[in-house]
């Protein structure tokens, strides 16, 4: 019973690393998460540059040439209050879109399930509490048939999750920067500890 449990594991993290995302994949979606950062400023910067030139040439009649105030062109400061009364439609919408309508609640619970981590994938910090309270309700429920059911399939899914890349940059958090000597996970067999290691030296070459 204990081979074909094992046998069974280790059929199943060959099936998930062959499943894998191609290196070419994770590389190009690591470049536009880091473009995304700074979309929402740079895209600003846009609305407000393309939407002041567009309005000006309309309404650059009202404001005299060589005319100043405070010792600056008053064409600045038509241009200055055009981009700041964008910038405040942009804000009125995100007012109406969060206070009015508070469509934000919508918009999380899609994300919510969208997201891995919140349906079938797991973070490094919530499977080392899962893995304590799999290892206590072993000890404090050993004759329940169901209890030790619900351990098995913790720690099955524990297992499938130790392929992600999330666990090796935790892995490797723990080792350099943390700097401990034995981060153990007591689920893994040695097979899986290797390969999990190996995932850590991989990383120092991205």
């Amino acid at each position: 019973m204990g081979s074909t449990s094992m046998e069974d594991t280790n059929t199943g993290a060959s099936s998930h690393s062959e499943s894998s995302p191609a290196p070419f994949k994770k590389w190009f979606m690591r470049q536009y998460w880091r473009i995304q950062q700074s979309q929402t400023i740079i895209s600003m910067a846009f609305w407000v540059t393309t939407l002041t030139l567009l309005i000006w040439p309309y309404v650059k009649w009202r404001f005299e040439d060589g005319v100043t105030f405070a010792g600056i062109s008053i064409t600045y400061w038509g241009l200055l209050g055009i981009g700041a009364s964008v910038m405040l439609v942009v804000l009125l919408v995100g007012l109406i879109y969060d206070v009015t309508f508070g469509l934000w609640r919508e918009h999380m619970t899609i994300i919510g399930e969208r997201n891995p981590f919140q349906t079938y994938q797991m973070s490094p910090n919530f499977a080392v509490i899962l893995i304590q309270t799999n290892i206590l309700l072993r000890k404090i429920a050993a004759d329940d048939e169901e209890a030790m059911r619900h351990c098995d399939f913790v720690d099955r899914w524990l297992k499938w999750n130790i392929d992600t890349e999330i666990f090796a940059r935790t892995m490797s958090g723990w080792q350099n920067i943390v700097e401990d000597e034995d981060p153990f996970l007591p689920y893994l067999d040695d097979e899986q500890r290797e390969r999990l290691q190996h995932s850590v030296d991989e990383l120092k070459t991205l």
